[in-house]
């Protein structure tokens, strides 16, 4: 970022290495950086987001609690001192100690060998003129790993001037250390239209927008002239919602009112994501449909509307084929494929002609001539993938039967290759109506330990991550009843098997509390 041309590097960071680590960090088989590694296999599960991401993050936030040059020159001094000889994590913080004047062995207590992540939280007192007369950062822990840490952040105030940008006004550096702390720098000044707790992104914590900064943020999101606070706010908008603080009919909205003007192709990128997560898991059941419908219809404006070429252009494409349920929006995609329709500067090339055709194999508008048609064009590895993927999404009986043998009932030897494994299994999980998906949760739990037992750590995680049926969350079956069943009667299953089930029930819970929260509005 500051070496490079690759100036925004810091929000591909927060949109991708941030979110997995926070996302990792909530499950119940949630774990320290420095992880207790009994055999193989703790290794294989532990190649996870709080090992790799979590621990950049607490990287970058140490740089910020040392200051960057005491960062260096500790580095220095500790490269000098035990070049060509092993060096342990207690000489690299006793340099760091010595140039910057912080005492570390705390504070690699709380961040290295504790789990979880905490949540931090602006509390903003103002008298009737909107002068702050009191302002705080709380810091919330999760129950389960209740440890206070303390972070080095910074705190932006934001204002939205008169041509609708939105530009910070006022930036304060502090520590924050246990439950609350006091921030004075904020008293007697007019409040900001938005408080931004961790802007810069230099540390590791959820951050919450009071009520006053979400409606901002609502109204004004696309007015960020800098993308990493944009970034970190649309962060937050999703953590509220998958901890069902906020109704995710609301960020749906906030997504499709502010997509449009994201100028970071990676955070296009992962917001198109969370939205379809949002969708197919957190709003409430009796109203997705609807929301569906509305969400892809307001992707293909977008889309149209997109600048010629551009990479949003593309991926509003291609997010509006995949949620496409209605006849009015296959037509669509049905004149793209026939290039009936065009759209300025969209190449209608092999990967994109794959992602239509698998969305009218879904939609039941396309079967297997078509599938095999497209395949002699595209008579290569990737071309096969992908018709394995259309295959498994025909929205058939006999189609998904066939796609659970290949995955979960093949025999010795028969297998599939790791990546027709992968999109089989997408495809398999491609529904419209998610009934068809219903007569294989009880056989998913009775098949997890042969699978676990007879396929390679590698295949039985992606199967049996990849084949939870989550989508049937708040519908017809009770997963929580199927997943306690199974916990009570495998007790000496192997402790990575089970890891695997839990994530996959907490999946649920976080899904059934936002429908929840969705229902109420």
């Amino acid at each position: 970022a500051e070496a490079t041309q690759y100036t925004n590097a810091w929000v591909t960071f927060n949109s991708l290495e941030k979110s997995w680590a926070y996302r990792q960090d909530q499950l119940p088989s949630t774990h320290p950086i420095m992880a207790n590694i009994r055999d193989l296999e703790d290794v294989e599960v532990n190649f996870d987001g709080i090992t790799y991401a979590k621990g950049a993050s607490v990287l970058r936030q140490l740089v910020a609690w040392v200051g960057q040059d005491s960062f260096f020159e500790g580095v220095a001094e500790y490269m000098r001192k035990h070049h060509h000889s092993n060096a342990t994590l207690s000489d690299l913080l006793v340099e760091l100690e010595k140039a910057s004047g912080r005492d570390l062995s705390a504070w690699s207590d709380v961040w290295l060998q504790k789990a979880g992540v905490t949540t931090l939280r602006p509390v903003i007192e103002t008298d009737d003129a909107g002068i702050v007369t009191a302002f705080a950062v709380a810091q919330e822990v999760p129950e389960a790993w209740p440890t206070q840490r303390p972070h080095r952040l910074r705190i932006g105030g934001y204002d939205v001037r008169e041509d609708g940008t939105v530009e910070r006004a006022t930036l304060v550096e502090t520590d924050i250390d246990g439950p609350l702390t006091p921030v004075p720098d904020f008293v007697g000044k007019p409040r900001p239209a938005l408080v931004l707790v961790n802007d810069d992104d230099l540390a590791y914590a959820k951050v919450r927008l009071d009520e006053a900064s979400l409606a901002t943020a609502v109204a004004h999101l696309g007015g960020f002239t800098d993308p990493l606070p944009r970034s970190m706010v649309l962060a937050a908008a999703w953590d509220m919602t998958r901890d069902a603080e906020t109704a995710p009919s609301q960020f749906v909205d906030l997504v499709l009112g502010a997509i449009g003007s994201e100028s970071q192709s990676t955070v296009t990128l992962m917001l198109l994501r969370q939205l379809s997560t949002a969708l197919g898991l957190y709003v409430d059941p009796a109203r997705s449909r609807v929301a569906c419908e509305r969400a892809a219809d307001a992707l293909w404006t977008l889309a149209s509307s997109a600048e010629a070429g551009s990479d949003n252009q593309l991926q509003f494409v291609r997010a509006f084929a995949n949620l496409a349920k209605t006849d009015a929006q296959l037509d669509i995609v049905q004149e793209i494929i026939d290039e009936a329709r065009h759209l300025d500067g969209l190449p209608l090339d092999t990967d994109l002609t794959w992602d239509l055709l698998i969305a009218l194999v879904a939609g039941g508008r396309a079967h297997e001539i078509a599938i095999e048609l497209q395949l002699s064009r595209d008579a290569t590895a990737s071309g096969q993938r992908r018709a394995a993927h259309a295959r498994a999404a025909l929205p058939t009986a006999e189609a998904k039967r066939a796609a659970w043998d290949a995955l979960v009932n093949a025999a010795p030897g028969e297998d599939l290759p790791n990546a027709l494994q992968f999109e089989t299994t997408a495809g398999f999980n491609r529904v419209n109506d998610t009934a068809l998906l219903e007569p294989y949760v009880t056989e998913y739990f009775a098949s997890l330990r042969r699978i676990y037992d007879t396929k390679t750590n590698e295949m039985a995680t992606n199967l049996i991550e990849g084949l939870y049926p989550a989508q049937l969350a708040g519908r017809v079956v009770d997963l929580q009843e199927h997943a306690d069943a199974w916990l009570a009667a495998n007790e000496d299953a192997h402790d990575a098997l089970k890891r695997l089930v839990i994530e996959g029930r907490d999946g649920v819970r976080r899904s059934l509390a936002a429908q929840a929260r969705d229902a109420v509005g």
